[in-house]
């Protein structure tokens, strides 16, 4: 069965920072005129707000707000979210968007390897409190209870692979299904395999394959969170994906990216809280 994707339409509210005002108006100008060149999706509207003066804050202290109306195929949307992280993405349409497995396995791929670039370069993203209180979730499920989560509350089944660090191999194990059961799902099977010296003193090298059921939108989280080595979905064969759903999955897809290249920025105004607040 092959599935005609609908078009998905979105509203991408792009925020826009900076201290110094020409600059930031120039940066503006450019995301606009950026988007009405873009060939991979249809622009119905693009509105930029006047770049205003926040009194109060010493840094970043002007801000503008773009909001474009875009309408797109669901990879090409996804590949705008990459470029642009807008601050909101609001989905228009369609209600429900039905796409093959296969689809999505190939668009999730895009995010991991895009994903991965990033973090190889401003650092991870998966980060948890301690463990040590939260207890070891169950592992594994009979056939019958799978097909229940996948039908009655709209589960999706997947296996991904990925690469981590770490002292022991039962630690790893351990950490890693108590992670997956923090991000909010249901682990049916987990294999980690040691592969060698890791980057640091008495660290390891690690590959953690899983077999996990979730929603959409926590496989989609996770699959941008990890960027996988591999991933495949079992079952079902066709996703059906709500609107809230997508929204959700978009938003949290831009934020992530959002998160990883303002980190050196951040990191600076941090260092700027910490030493005014010596100076007091």
């Amino acid at each position: 069965m092959v599935v005609k994707l609908a078009d998905v339409e979105v509203i991408f509210y792009i925020e826009a920072m900076g201290n110094e005002k020409k600059a930031l108006e120039m940066a503006v100008k450019e995301t606009v005129d950026s988007l009405k060149r873009e060939n991979l999706f249809k622009v119905k509207r693009i509105e930029a707000a006047k770049v205003i003066e926040n009194e109060e804050e010493e840094l970043l202290k002007y801000s503008s707000m773009i909001e474009a109306e875009l309408s797109g195929s669901f990879e090409n949307i996804v590949k705008a979210v990459l470029k642009y992280a807008p601050a909101v993405v609001e989905v228009l349409k369609p209600g429900v968007l039905e796409i093959e497995a296969s689809e999505l396995m190939k668009i999730m791929g895009e995010v991991a390897f895009f994903m991965a670039k990033l973090m190889d370069k401003y650092g991870g993203l998966a980060a948890y409190p301690k463990l040590d209180d939260v207890p070891m979730p169950q592992i594994g499920y009979e056939e019958e209870e799978i097909q229940a989560f996948i039908m009655e509350e709209r589960n999706i089944r997947y296996r991904f692979v990925i690469e981590t660090f770490g002292k022991e191999l039962e630690e790893v194990k351990s950490s890693m299904a108590k992670a997956f059961f923090i991000e909010g799902c249901r682990i049916n099977k987990i294999l980690v395999q040691e592969q060698g010296e890791g980057e640091s003193e008495g660290s390891r090298y690690f590959l953690v394959a899983a077999e996990l059921l979730s929603d959409f939108e926590t496989m989609f989280q996770l699959n941008a969170k990890y960027s996988p080595v591999a991933i495949s979905i079992v079952e079902p064969e066709i996703i059906d994906i709500n609107a809230n759903e997508l929204q959700g999955a978009l938003t949290d897809l831009a934020g992530f990216v959002h998160s990883l290249i303002h980190r050196p920025l951040l990191k600076k105004l941090r260092e700027k809280d910490t030493l005014k607040f010596k100076l007091e």
